[in-house]
């Protein structure tokens, strides 16, 4: 009989060490908890790497986002939300010239202390899509000549506004491309609070190195930028 009962023992150890291995629903719960964690850690660690600008030249197109991670973007002329009402790029890019990508990244900078960001609504631009927009509404109040070009055909020229925390847009009482009186910079007939933004805006870009157009207050240019040469460098897009 005591080799029966020693046996019978042992059994009963065996189906007890089994049924502690099994987790309880709220366990499993648990567990589960944990490897979505993990998986959401691993995503934020497989963001591009900063780029550094080593030795490259000032007048060598980049990609701002290479660059840096904290700006945001509107690409309006890559969609049909603009004031032609037409896609003219391939798609939604923002390359500019080394010094400009430079001066963009210490401008921001100083608008992230005060807990804003730069947010493009257009950046270097082609002289082949300047020659599209200009066969689309040939007046020169709007769009530059292609002939001659624009700063933004050179890489230092952008057209930008500033989002909050949230990515919210300040106010600053148009819309990108609004052409009449009230994008001017002197025009004063607005709420003290879209008078205070556009302020921001113009006096922090012009600290580090931009100056703006009266007629636009989304529009600012690199100091020394138009000594550059009209460009039509292109870049390839994600298939």
């Amino acid at each position: 009989m005591k080799p029966l009962l020693i046996f019978l023992g042992i059994l009963a150890l065996s189906c007890c060490k089994q049924k502690s291995v099994v987790s309880s629903p709220m366990e499993t719960k648990e567990q589960q908890v944990q490897v979505m964690d993990t998986v959401e850690v691993n995503t934020e660690q497989q963001m591009p790497k900063i780029k550094e600008f080593g030795d490259l030249a000032d007048t060598t197109f980049v990609r701002l986002a290479d660059y840096s991670h904290d700006f945001a973007y509107d690409m309006r002329y890559a969609t049909e939300n603009n004031f032609l009402k037409a896609k003219v790029y391939d798609c939604p890019e923002c390359y500019v010239r080394t010094k400009t990508a430079k001066a963009l990244i210490e401008v921001n900078a100083a608008f992230l202390e005060k807990g804003y960001r730069i947010k493009f609504f257009d950046c270097y631009r082609p002289n082949s899509v300047q020659h599209k927009m200009w066969k689309l509404f040939p007046n020169p109040q709007y769009v530059a000549n292609p002939v001659k070009g624009s700063i933004h055909n050179k890489g230092g020229a952008v057209d930008i506004t500033l989002v909050d925390t949230e990515g919210e847009e300040l106010d600053m009482g148009t819309d990108f491309d609004f052409f009449g009186k009230k994008a001017h910079h002197d025009h004063m007939d607005l709420p003290k609070e879209v008078l205070d933004n556009r302020k921001l805006l113009k006096e922090t870009m012009e600290k580090h190195g931009f100056w703006g157009i009266r007629t636009e207050w989304w529009h600012y240019n690199l100091s020394g930028g138009s000594n550059d040469r009209v460009a039509d460098f292109t870049w390839e897009c994600d298939q």
